[in-house]
């Protein structure tokens, strides 16, 4: 069931979502939990669980208990409990993976609140209808925090089901004073008005774009929570501290930073510490790279930073373990020495085996000669 956001052209054909595909119907939704729970049946005598998760705008989620045990499904439109009135949102999620879902994410099921009924047609019209209103109120909504020189700025608007209620949500550096911005909507808009700070993440998820990588932006497209991300996970990973690289669209560090950092992290314990300096006979050594990927490690003496020495995490291990002992080894040139690189011939060299211009058409250079020779001889023949 689409949200009559998403045109259609005169042949019936889709021509695009006006919400940018975050109005949050199964025409233009965001990825949704598997559910890998849906065929196992229960034991006998016991009921199915009677909450389920619903999605409203945005990827914004809730839980709702089921008491009248309605036959719901995903992808069902229905009508919920608000604090006034009623909200409308898509199931997403029934069964026993809610009861796991409500677990990991700490719901406090006390809080109950109903699943009134599926959404008839009338409620989807009012929901529809109050959907088309909110992006001419966003324009007016920004204008307004321009006039009154708030440093805010309104990412997106959200009406209730029943449209009774619009929540406008913003990002600001510092706290602001908006109550006579809210005096300005209600006078404007004629509705109830609530205000709800996002951060910037939460907002580059609801506008959605292209990332660096050429793809939707992942908190966009599947990325339900937010993780903190540090430049040690950059540091980790030995990427170059440039803010421009590693900066997303919302102007934080990328989330995609944390997805290999276990996997960096559980090499790493592999190599020793890099602070740890190497006690040599004829210096101390300093390391001064570590490549996770080749396993090896460079150290140079210190004063002769132009030379480099290949140590493997084995043999630097050796060295700080008869350091320990108060030994020093002769120099990293015994242990160096050691690694000699066989060079693999991993192509082949095709060239000569075949001709590029097979398929070419012969040039004819012997008529060409022929018509020459011609030319001269009727020239001199006329002479």
């Amino acid at each position: 069931m689409g949200c009559g956001s998403c045109t259609t052209t005169k042949d019936g054909q889709p021509k695009g979502c006006k919400n940018n595909g975050t109005c949050g119907t199964d025409s233009c939704n965001k990825l949704t939990v598997f559910d890998w729970l849906s065929n196992m049946s229960l034991p006998n005598g016991e009921k199915p669980f009677d909450w389920v998760e619903v999605r409203f705008k945005n990827g914004r989620k809730h839980y709702y208990k089921n008491t009248d045990y309605l036959p719901l499904t995903i992808g069902d439109i229905v009508a919920t409990q608000a604090q006034t009135g009623h909200d409308v949102g898509m199931v997403t999620l029934t069964g026993e993976l809610v009861r796991v879902q409500m677990k990991r994410k700490n719901f406090d099921q006390t809080d109950e609140q109903k699943i009134y009924r599926k959404a008839s047609q009338k409620d989807i019209d009012i929901w529809v209808k109050s959907r088309e209103k909110e992006e001419p109120m966003k324009v007016k909504a920004r204008q307004f925090a321009i006039d009154l020189k708030l440093e805010m700025k309104i990412s997106d608007i959200e009406y209730q089901g029943d449209g009774s209620k619009a929540t406008f949500y913003y990002t600001a550096e510092d706290r602001v004073d908006f109550r006579e911005l809210i005096k300005v909507f209600a006078k404007e808009f004629k509705t109830r008005i609530e205000m709800k700070q996002v951060g910037f993440r939460q907002e580059a998820a609801r506008l959605g774009g292209i990332g660096s990588c050429g793809r939707e932006l992942c908190c966009s497209t599947w990325l339900t929570d937010f993780r903190s991300v540090s430049t040690s996970a950059a540091r980790y990973q030995q990427l170059s501290l440039n803010p421009l690289k590693l900066a997303g669209q919302c102007g934080k560090l990328k989330c995609c930073l944390n997805y290999e950092l276990d996997t960096y992290l559980e090499e790493l314990e592999k190599f020793p510490k890099p602070e740890i300096k190497l006690k040599t006979e004829k210096g101390i050594a300093i390391c001064q790279k570590t490549d996770i990927f080749k396993g090896l490690m460079w150290y140079a003496y210190d004063g002769e930073w132009m030379n480099w020495h290949k140590l493997t995490p084995q043999q630097a291990n050796e060295i700080i373990a008869s350091n320990k002992q108060g030994k020093a080894v002769a120099s990293l040139e015994e242990y160096a020495i050691n690694l000699t690189e066989e060079a693999k011939t991993e192509f082949e060299n095709v060239v000569g085996q075949d001709s590029l211009t097979r398929f070419d058409k012969p040039k004819r250079h012997k008529k060409r000669n022929n018509n020459k020779k011609r030319n001269k001889s009727r020239s001199r023949n006329a002479k």
